[in-house]
This record gives C-alpha cells, structure tokens and sequence, in this order.
C-alpha cells in the first residue's frame, strides 16, 4: 500500500461533521467515497481534527492507503473530480511514510474563529461568521485570552460528552484581530495548540465575546478557568464561524 497526506478544504454547512457515520452525510464519508472511485483497494483514511456539523475546514489533513503507486497531482485532480458536486476541495496530495500518521503524527493545531459584526442581517456570509450586531473591545478580549494562554485545566470549556483522557491542554497563542468590511467589521480569533477538548476553541469564543461586548469584565476569564465547572462558561459560539484553519508536522 501507499500512503498519501491529502490537504482538504471544505464547507461544513450541509454535512453533519467529519466523521463518518451510517446513513448520515459526512465530510469524511463523501470523500473516502470518491477516493474509492479512483482506487477501490483504499483504505486507513484518517483525519487530523473531527470537525462538527457546520465547522469549516481551510487545511484539514488526513491521509489514505492506495493499492496503486500514482502521480501526487493525478491523485489530486482524481478526487476532486469525483467530489465536484461537493464543497470540497483536495489542495494538495503528497507522499509520505507509512509511520505518518495525520492525527497522532501532528505537532499543532490551528482554528480560526470569525464573527461579523453588523446591524443587519447576513445574506451570502450567513453561513460563514457568527453575526453580532454590536462591536466588540479587542484591547479586553486579549486581555481576558491571556488568562488561557499555557497550560491548564481546561474542565470548564469542554463538551460533556469530550473523550479526551485528561483536561489539561496547553494553549500556545490566541491573537485577535479585525477587518472593516463594508458596512460592518470581521473579527477573526486565531487559536493554536498541541491538541483541543471537543467544543474548546467554540467555548473559549463564546466567553470571549462576552468581554468584548462588555458584559463580561476580561478578569471573568480568569474565574472561569479556575472554577473547573462548564455551567461558568458561556454559551457556546455557533459552529458556522469555526475553520480549521492548519495542521503542522515535523516533516510535511
């Protein structure tokens, strides 16, 4: 068998997440379909981060068997023209070795958060951005991410139903930063970490959005985090504004 690392692009809107299930549309089953249109032999396809329903992807990785040595661009341009009635793109296929390994071989993670913020409503970004109406203080959300910045225990921003053996994560860097856009303004929150607890990045977002509205002082995040307790946090930022946004490796 060969072993390609694909990197993937894709809308999550009309799929319900990454990971394949019986009967249900998924990210990962509509690809691993049309790779086997291209090599019925496949097998082992595996990706870095199981994104949720609605969660974007702008580098996702995985990579897949073939039972046939193949060109890296035929193996590109093959799958996406079985995915061509998809919101997926391949953007890249390489080579690599049997050891590699696109969830375990990873070394960071990289999500982007992005909330649109004008007074009215959203027509062809509505499902790209989490829509607010009001503005948000960039100075005291940064001030309210440096608490989380390090290693933690993260308890109180994780799902109840996060499988991760242990809570305790470290967060590598949170950056904010705006857009004016037309008539309104794009915040874009860049996270980046070893690994995340399922429902981190979104928890992290919904509580920072808190602070910038001013409803929340940014010391609150402090008292969160330290509070081990997930009925501390705010209410989860929908998925539609989440991107996994880079996978990095050693050698890749």
């Amino acid at each position: 068998m060969y072993r390609y690392a694909l990197t993937i692009e894709y809308d999550g809107s009309p799929f319900h997440g990454w990971q394949v299930q019986n009967n249900i549309s998924t990210v990962q089953g509509v690809i691993f379909n049309a790779i086997r249109k291209l090599d019925k032999n496949c097998e082992n396809f595996v990706g870095a981060g199981r994104t949720d329903a609605g969660v974007h992807a702008i580098g996702q990785v995985a990579h897949v068997d073939l039972g046939t040595d193949r060109d890296c661009k035929t193996v590109e341009k093959a799958i996406n023209y079985y995915l061509n009635k998809y919101p997926i793109s391949i953007l890249g296929a390489k080579k690599v070795s049997k050891d590699f390994h696109a969830r375990y071989s990873a070394i960071k993670r990289c999500y982007t958060y992005k909330i649109f913020s004008r007074t009215t409503d959203l027509t062809f970004e509505r499902s790209q951005f989490w829509h607010v109406r009001h503005l948000l203080d960039i100075s005291k959300m940064e001030l309210a991410a440096s608490y989380l910045v390090g290693k933690h225990d993260f308890t109180a921003f994780r799902s109840s139903i996060c499988q991760a053996p242990s809570p305790i994560k470290t967060i590598d860097s949170i950056k904010i930063k705006s857009e004016k856009i037309r008539d309104g303004i794009i915040y874009e929150f860049d996270l980046s970490a070893r690994s995340f607890l399922h429902n981190q990045v979104r928890s992290i977002v919904g509580c920072l959005e808190k602070v910038g509205c001013g409803k929340w002082e940014p010391q609150k995040m402090q008292k969160v985090l330290l509070s081990k307790e997930r009925s501390k946090c705010a209410a989860l930022a929908p998925p539609r504004g989440l991107y996994l946004s880079k996978i990095k490796y050693e050698n890749l």
